[in-house]
């Protein structure tokens, strides 16, 4: 994770110490442009309005500069965040739209606004228990009876993140092949529910992205706790649709459309939840290794 970070820390002194800055933007507030009826919901695309971007340290945290304006949440808050490597990524992330700011690839400003404006308004408990409960519905953990070459399928791909899980936690999870699903022991959920409690709010969001994308708590820990990579955890969560276009073959452009897609979400909700636990300030020592 931190190799992207060093690379966008190399562009620092840019970043840093830019002018003074209007601190009444906000990127709602636009000419012509009202804010959507949910605050989650921004214009898909807008003609890029600005030329610079920059960050600068402020009392709560870091801050993103367009030019001499700062960046405020669709909730009109300032938009700040805890560490200046979030803030490197999520300024690279505004810099490096074109001439048209796509906010549909813009996952780590999403998941900022959504840490800053709570817009559920949920408390750090609730997070934990939403988390939790996609366990009742693990993608890995539901099995096919048939075909035989699925059943093989899923069990050697499956089973040993499992079993890893199993291990790595002091926990029992289990398959089966009942549409209500394998019957989690109480005792797992308050284990993952203790170890998901270590993990501040900011990383939360993004662990529950992560889960929501893969529909897999399992995977998500697997790739957090870096047993697993992107690519894999993907092609996991995808099995039996792999399965399926490899037997009946693919739908050009739509099936690569959408596993890049979910690879650029699960990538970044992961390096945002590495970015959160990380700390305030980007070391000096990282950048000589």
């Amino acid at each position: 994770m931190w190799r992207i970070c060093l690379r966008l820390r190399a562009q620092r002194r840019l970043l840093l110490n830019r002018p003074p800055v209007d601190p009444t933007f906000s990127m709602w507030s636009w000419p012509a442009f009202q804010p959507p009826a949910r605050a989650y919901g921004p214009p898909t695309e807008r003609k890029r309005f600005y030329q610079n971007v920059s960050i600068s340290q402020g009392e709560g945290g870091f801050e993103i500069n367009l030019d001499h304006r700062k960046l405020k949440t669709p909730q009109a808050k300032l938009f700040t965040v805890p560490s200046e490597a979030l803030a490197i990524a999520v300024a690279t992330e505004w810099d490096s739209q074109q001439d048209t700011i796509k906010f549909y690839t813009m996952h780590l400003t999403t998941l900022c606004n959504t840490s800053l404006d709570n817009p559920t308004q949920r408390n750090k408990d609730q997070l934990i228990r939403a988390v939790v409960k996609f366990l009742d519905t693990d993608t890995i953990c539901y099995r096919v009876e048939e075909p035989e070459t699925l059943v093989e399928l899923q069990k050697n791909e499956w089973d040993p993140i499992i079993e890893w899980a199993e291990e790595r936690y002091g926990v029992e999870i289990g398959s089966s092949t009942s549409i209500m699903g394998p019957s989690i022991p109480a005792q797992t959920r308050e284990v993952f529910t203790s170890h998901l409690a270590s993990y501040n709010m900011w990383a939360l969001q993004g662990i529950e992205f992560v889960v929501a994308q893969l529909k897999s708590m399992v995977l998500t820990l697997g790739l957090i706790d870096l047993h697993l990579t992107v690519e894999q955890a993907v092609l996991l969560s995808r099995l039996e649709e792999e399965y399926q276009i490899q037997k009946w073959g693919n739908i050009e452009w739509a099936h690569d459309y959408e596993l890049q897609e979910l690879r650029a979400r699960t990538a970044a909700g992961t390096l945002f939840v590495h970015l959160c636990l990380e700390s305030t300030t980007v070391k000096h020592k990282l950048l000589q290794e």
